[in-house]
């Protein structure tokens, strides 16, 4: 351990000082609400989302690309850029849209009044609904894919805010609080592969929003695109049915494209900082990963 907190007493009431917490320490802030004016762009399609590509943000741009791979027109979408390092998420017509201030968000434009949804999660199921695809109606098969989103859901933020903060982005190593957040995502892996050991899928034999949601987390951990590639500290390739699904769900050429809208980080060929129309991806889109 780097730096020992063993004589830090918390103060009655705790005060905000600006204080230095690592990469997205400029942005953390004890309160809501915008910062400055800015209004949300408007393009010509219906559906309208302004978001990051990081694995909340890939969840929704997946599924448009599945819906659209099926022959949903009515799923074709603007995807705008809100860089969430630059404070973008704080202007006053993105938090209009989500008082949280967190990407990514959508507006839906084909009714007669707009109607915006944000939560990754809630994005998700409102257009599985909308266009009634990659949920299950039946009851039972319902309930198991709610339940698996809703556990991604809550278990995400183990992975992001704790482990990937401590163990890739605060300014100091903290033996604790590392050991403390690997343990739990192992124990989250250990999960998902006991799961997966007896079904192709998260819910069973059909690919829905419960596998999306799950995949651009731990699916994309497992294969080392984000904090500093623990693959090898948290020995990845052990939870072999995870990464058996993690393959399989990387074979869809819709999830490939997903992937790209809204990146702009990694390879310069697979980014598309914004998506206003198919050709936006063809023109990087290669066809095996």
């Amino acid at each position: 351990m780097t730096e020992s907190n063993d004589d830090y007493t918390p103060p009655k009431v705790w005060k905000w000082d600006n204080q230095e917490g690592g990469r997205f320490s400029n942005i953390n802030r004890p309160i809501a609400g915008s910062t400055h004016d800015k209004e949300l762009p408007v393009g010509e399609h219906p559906l309208q989302l302004y978001s990051l590509g990081t694995p909340n943000g890939q969840k929704v741009t997946i599924l448009l690309e599945e819906l659209l791979a099926n022959g949903e027109k009515g799923a074709e979408y603007d995807a705008y850029l809100v860089n969430i390092l630059e404070g973008e998420q704080f202007g006053s017509g993105f938090v209009e849209a989500n008082p949280n201030s967190k990407i990514p968000v959508l507006v839906d434009r084909s009714g007669p009044k707009p109607v915006r949804i944000f939560e990754s999660g809630a994005i998700l199921v409102y257009l599985a609904e909308k266009f009634g695809q990659f949920l299950p109606s039946e009851p039972a098969a319902r309930a198991e894919c709610l339940s698996w989103l809703f556990w991604q859901m809550g278990s995400a933020p183990y992975l992001g805010g704790g482990f990937g903060h401590f163990y890739a982005y605060a300014p100091t190593k903290m033996e604790y609080c590392i050991d403390r957040f690997t343990m739990e995502v192992k124990r989250q892996l250990d999960v998902l592969n006991r799961n997966l050991s007896e079904r192709k899928y998260l819910c069973g034999d059909d690919y829905n929003i419960a596998d999306m949601a799950t995949y651009s987390w731990y699916g994309q951990l497992c294969m080392g695109r984000f904090y500093d590639d623990p693959r090898e500290f948290l020995d990845t390739d052990s939870y072999t049915e995870v990464m058996r699904w993690t393959k399989d769900i990387e074979s869809r050429p819709a999830v490939r494209r997903g992937l790209r809208v809204n990146k702009v980080f990694g390879p310069e060929e697979e980014q598309v900082a914004e998506r206003h129309d198919a050709s936006d991806i063809d023109k990087s889109f290669v066809a095996a990963p």
